[in-house]
């Protein structure tokens, strides 16, 4: 597996696949093709039909700018390796087309050129490969046999600088929360969706205790997940569309348990941890498997990284993380008018709440139950597979229909 770093980006959304990756992949092909006198991209499948609401055109643009840069659409052609597919065609003064390559936005922001797919034995890729165990129940194994904790292993492997970085993410996530709390008015896009985190928070200090815990744990994923919509910076935890989870949840912990950053910054750890193996062995892009792979993986990003903070052992970890994956299996990914909105927005606070749900239920248990986490993300690799395209990030079934 490769660091975590991976998982946690801090960046512009509102989508890491739809926005960050083809960012990332025209500052990349324009630095490769420095002669070039401008670019014509040309998208495909998800990226094609849901591009226009993710901005991806617009990123894309940005990136090659001052440069001229044509956008195609190729709405009903999708290409092998991933639903999220761009091709760069780099062109000269005199209108030839001077180079041209194939690159996959995989999920998470992460990018893969066509001409790295087969060359799997590189040394830069292998170089990339710092865990050596890849699945939970190895770790877990380790953990319980040397007394140790899932973020000791996670210290163990990276490098010295992961602390650092860590800081970093978490600054970043409680940013979000606090610009989102002060934000209002309606997000762009043309849904006329209102701003809702400071009205949810507002009202829940009106509340009692339990109510009140509720309300202001939606407040703050909301205030994170309308950052992103409007392109605010988030970081990925794992994905841009599913940001309002894990923050939202660190944050309010923080603030009614008092605990010190440098707890937060484990539990962070180990969530990163278990997204990492996630997207190791399925995925964590909704154009490839479904919302599942989006927010199941930030749930059970959460309410591990919970758990931890309340002091569960290792086999409770586990099993918030399981739960927090098996209670969104199948779930779809219809974005209406491919926009990282509704339902977006709202299933991140509902993701935040079912992440406590987890732990409180894991806490509750001596951490023995029957479907290991592994088994579960190999689920919902399977699902992924077996939905229809049109419930993966396409706008063409699901909700996006019916709107």
């Amino acid at each position: 597996m490769e660091t975590i770093k991976k998982i946690f980006k801090i960046g512009h959304g509102p989508s890491s696949s739809h926005t960050m990756g083809p960012y990332t992949a025209s500052t990349v092909i324009k630095k490769r093709f420095h002669n070039a006198t401008s670019f014509r991209v040309t998208l495909y499948g998800s990226l094609a039909l849901t591009g226009k609401g993710h901005l991806t055109d617009t990123a894309i643009i940005n990136a090659f700018s001052p440069l001229n840069c044509e956008i195609i659409w190729k709405y009903d052609e999708t290409l092998p390796y991933h639903p999220n597919a761009l091709k760069f065609e780099a062109i000269d003064d005199q209108n030839n087309v001077i180079g041209s390559t194939v690159v996959y936005s995989v999920g998470g922001g992460d990018i893969v050129f066509e001409d790295e797919i087969n060359n799997i034995h590189s040394e830069d890729k292998d170089a990339k490969q710092i865990y050596s165990m890849t699945e939970l129940a190895e770790i877990q194994n380790w953990a319980n046999k040397h007394g140790r904790a899932y973020w000791e292993y996670v210290e163990e492997t990276e490098e010295s600088d992961l602390w650092d970085y860590l800081n970093e993410v978490w600054k970043a996530m409680q940013n979000a929360v606090q610009r989102g709390l002060d934000s209002e008015g309606v997000i762009p896009g043309g849904l006329g969706l209102p701003r809702k985190a400071v009205a949810y928070h507002t009202k829940a200090l009106g509340y009692a205790s339990a109510l009140q815990n509720r309300g202001l744990l939606f407040s703050y994923s909301l205030a994170v997940s309308e950052e992103n919509a409007c392109g605010g910076v988030i970081v990925t935890a794992p994905t841009c569309g599913s940001c309002g989870v894990l923050p939202a949840v660190l944050y309010h912990i923080k603030l009614r348990q008092n605990f010190t950053d440098k707890r937060i910054l484990r539990a962070l750890a180990t969530a990163g941890l278990i997204g990492n193996i996630v997207k190791t062995n399925a995925s964590i892009s909704g154009a490839e498997a479904g919302c599942q792979a989006e927010i199941g993986t930030a749930c059970s990003m959460a309410a591990a990284a919970a758990n931890q903070l309340f002091g569960g052992s290792p086999d409770q970890i586990e099993y918030a993380a399981e739960m927090g994956m098996e209670h969104h299996l199948g779930m779809t990914c219809d974005p209406v008018g491919g926009f990282v909105q509704i339902p977006c927005i709202e299933r991140c606070a509902f993701a935040a709440a079912r992440a406590f749900s987890c732990n409180m239920y894991s806490m509750l248990s001596d951490g023995k139950h029957r479907l290991h986490f592994d088994k579960v993300v190999a689920a919902m690799k399977q699902t992924g597979k077996d939905l229809p395209s049109l419930y993966k990030e396409t706008s063409q079934g699901g909700l996006a229909v019916y709107f």
